[in-house]
């Protein structure tokens, strides 16, 4: 069967409710679609999870990272599917969400990657078309106290784009979150799969800057999604050393400069 539109949900142990959400968002649609969860958690307690049919659940414990879990699904997917979406456990939106990116991608053929507009839960935007990373931008981020940050905030408003209007469609960003991917198949097949090698963090910047190499990339605010964001990487040292380690990978690969 081909898919109009595929979705995988990498899983670790995630609040069900939450998780919830994300899956009935991505089912409550009129378009043909299928789901896989891929779950990196220890035990398989979430199995259960959904018994829609067109969820698929894989239990894989070996957690090798974001990235590898969602390139299980990923290898396969331009033969069953037009479009795959990367999908986070703590996304959820409206009915006709998904059928808005559909439509966009079906009117734009030179678009091989399209990001909406994402929204905390009390409605505010988060920011999250970006250019190329730098090492700096990244220290700043992270590591740099809060007070020390103001004196960079020119270069971080560009990074992030809060130079431009979140409100209006802005073509060939460098760099969309890998919290909501919605990805043209056959370009995804040209450009290959997430860097493996990156157990999670920064992946999907390097998979926008390979997919702006052979097609354009969107951001289309004509439709919106709500993400529960929670900066784990903030409040944890070993999630700190995975985006370190992520970067290292990233940096070797496109420039340190």
């Amino acid at each position: 069967m081909k898919y109009q539109l595929t979705a995988t949900i990498v899983l670790y142990k995630n609040e069900r409710d939450i998780l919830d959400e994300a899956i009935n968002s991505f089912l409550n649609t009129g378009l043909n679609v299928k789901l896989f969860l891929v779950d990196n958690s220890p035990t398989d307690q979430l199995k259960d999870i959904n018994g829609d049919i067109r969820t698929e659940y894989i239990f894989n414990p070996s957690n090798p990272g974001f990235g590898a879990a969602h390139n299980l699904i990923m290898k396969d997917v331009w033969e069953i599917s037009e479009y795959h979406i990367v999908l986070n456990p703590d996304v959820y939106f409206e009915p006709g969400t998904l059928e808005k990116l559909y439509n966009f991608m079906e009117a734009n053929k030179n678009v091989g990657h399209v990001m909406p507009k994402v929204l905390y839960a009390n409605g505010e935007i988060q920011y999250l078309c970006k250019n190329n990373p730098k090492p700096f931008d990244l220290f700043v981020r992270r590591f740099l106290p809060g007070p020390l940050k103001k004196y960079f905030k020119v270069r971080m408003e560009k990074y992030e784009y809060r130079d431009r209007d979140y409100n209006e469609m802005i073509l060939n960003v460098p760099y969309l979150s890998g919290c909501f991917m919605f990805l043209r198949t056959e370009t995804l097949k040209k450009v290959g799969l997430f860097d493996d090698r990156i157990f999670m963090y920064i992946e999907d910047a390097d998979l926008t800057r390979r997919f702006l190499k052979v097609s354009n990339t969107a951001y289309f605010p004509q439709a919106a999604i709500f993400h529960h964001f929670a900066k784990g990487s903030h409040k944890s040292w070993r999630l700190t050393w995975y985006s370190i380690h992520g970067a290292i990978i990233y940096f070797n690969k496109w420039g340190w400069l």
